[in-house]
């Protein structure tokens, strides 16, 4: 007969490696973002300008997965290192366009080495990584479709 608590053991939820992993992963970024005088999280914002050039706080919200009172601090952070600007929405005051600044814009072809810093700390195959990936997005696709 099987133990009514089997399913409370940490060893059978998915959600502890994940907690467990994501956290690891944000650490081993953390040497090669400090050089960059990033955190992660302003990381991830920056990629998302590097990638669109210029976006507003709701789209890096939705983008990131990430709470207004989250994203804002962090805008102001970048702000004063002088990687952004936040300009008013010509067509809608009420909107706040961020920009990158030449410096924000600079700080990407130095963060070239760090996609392939943090490819070497994992042993996994390019197909293990793929599934990966897929899975996760699966997940998270999965989400944002509920909220919709």
């Amino acid at each position: 007969m099987e133990d009514k608590y089997e399913r409370l053991r940490l060893k059978n939820q998915i959600c502890f490696p994940l907690y467990a992993v994501s956290n690891m992963i944000t650490r081993k970024y953390k040497p090669y973002l400090d050089k960059l005088d990033l955190t992660y999280t302003q990381y991830i914002v920056m990629m998302i300008l590097w990638e669109r050039g210029q976006a507003n706080e709701k789209l890096l919200c939705e983008s990131l997965c990430l709470k207004s009172n989250t994203v804002t601090p962090l805008l102001n952070k970048l702000r004063e290192k002088g990687y952004i600007e936040k300009t008013k929405d010509k067509g809608d005051g009420r909107n706040l366009v961020i920009t990158l600044t030449e410096a924000g814009r600079e700080l990407r072809d130095r963060a070239l080495f760090v996609p392939e810093c943090m490819s070497k700390e994992f042993d996994l195959t390019p197909d293990e990584a793929d599934g990966l990936y897929r899975i996760l997005y699966k997940m998270l696709d999965n989400e944002k479709n509920k909220n919709i």
